[in-house]
């Protein structure tokens, strides 16, 4: 992956992390899908903290220019790479950050629906994405930051390379336990 991402590149790299999600997701039985191991989240609550994720990430793309400026103020630094923000997000990870209660799902009941979580998380991947298209143009990805509970304050650029990696870690989780299971 090219180490700067240009928005258009950034939306179609959004679009491609949530197709390979729900192509790789929808394959998987019913019984897996929902199945809770000890101290693990399923596969059905990946999906959801990745809905959860991305939604909670919407705002700092939907509102109005200026309520973002006055929540979090102005960068002072430039936008870091996609891999300078991979490797800070990693070793947050490493020094033990985890995803704070709000970003915890639920345990998923099946009588939900596997279609319907999928559907949940790609309604707001696609808001995300078309928030992005619509109201920000590639210099303003870096002149505006919003805050985010491991990282500090992002920038807007930062914050989408952030999803596009946050969605293929989550997929490579489930991945992993499915490989598990065979």
């Amino acid at each position: 992956m090219h180490d700067v991402l240009e928005k258009e590149k950034i939306i179609r790299q959004l679009d491609a992390a949530s197709k390979e999600v729900i192509d790789y997701c929808t394959a998987i039985n019913d019984e897996l899908f929902f199945y809770q191991p000890a101290d693990k989240w399923s596969v059905a609550q990946n999906i959801s903290h990745l809905a959860i994720a991305a939604n909670s990430t919407l705002p700092a793309f939907s509102l109005p220019k200026f309520i973002v400026r006055i929540y979090a103020g102005k960068p002072n630094r430039a936008s870091r790479t996609y891999s300078e923000l991979v490797t800070k997000y990693q070793l947050k990870l490493a020094q033990g950050g985890r995803a704070g209660r709000k970003f915890i799902p639920a345990i998923v009941s099946p009588q939900i629906g596997k279609e319907k979580v999928l559907m949940c998380f790609l309604n707001a991947m696609n808001k995300l994405s078309t928030a992005i298209q619509k109201k920000w143009n590639e210099n303003q990805l870096d002149k505006y930051i919003a805050p985010h509970p491991l990282l500090g304050k992002v920038t807007l650029r930062e914050l989408c390379y952030f999803t596009i990696y946050h969605t293929q870690h989550h997929l490579n989780s489930i991945k992993e336990r499915m490989n598990e299971k065979n």
